[in-house]
């Protein structure tokens, strides 16, 4: 089955946000938004809206594979619906069809240090992958899924010594995108 292609000539997002927990997908996204002068969409936001919980919730009540599923929707509706500005949740990457609909699409990949991310997640923040030995989960997340960041990626921004404001022009300059 073929991924459905967002909508071509500037009709998709202008930018989408990858990367692991603790990377400011939402936060720079956010920062993005208001510089570009659109809106965020935070697709870990459109799942808890869509289930009616939070997605530690979602995890433990209906299991991975179930939120999965809300996610490439979700996914899939940002990508195709949304011309502002994507955060994806850290899993999305993982998913073929998800890889496929980035195909072409103005994707960054923020790279952050494990230091920076356990400082921004926190040990005991309700992250349903990270729950037991953080530090350890969260190296092996990034095993897995930094091929993926990479090869959906147009560009990658490394977050290490910069603030949301100085990662946000990171990303326009990389995608050589001007303020509104």
């Amino acid at each position: 089955m073929s991924a459905e292609r967002p909508q071509e000539a500037g009709a998709g997002p202008a930018v989408v946000l990858v990367g692991p927990p603790g990377a400011g997908k939402t936060t720079v996204g956010a920062v993005l938004a208001r510089r570009l002068g659109v809106a965020l969409r935070d697709t870990d936001a459109d799942v808890e809206a869509a289930a009616g919980k939070t997605i530690p919730e979602i995890f433990v009540d209906d299991g991975e594979a179930h939120f999965r599923a809300l996610e490439r929707g979700a996914v899939r509706a940002a990508l195709t619906g949304h011309e502002g500005v994507v955060s994806l949740g850290g899993g999305a990457v993982m998913d073929a069809g998800t890889r496929e609909l980035l195909a072409g699409l103005p994707v960054v990949f923020l790279d952050v240090a494990l230091a920076d991310a356990v400082k921004r997640v926190g040990l005991d923040a309700p992250r349903p992958l990270l729950a037991v030995n953080p530090r350890k989960q969260w190296r092996t997340l990034m095993e897995q899924r930094r091929p993926l960041y990479t090869e959906v990626a147009r560009a990658v921004v490394t977050t290490e010594g910069r603030d949301p404001e100085e990662t946000a022009q990171a990303v326009l300059d990389a995608l050589r995108l001007k303020e509104a």
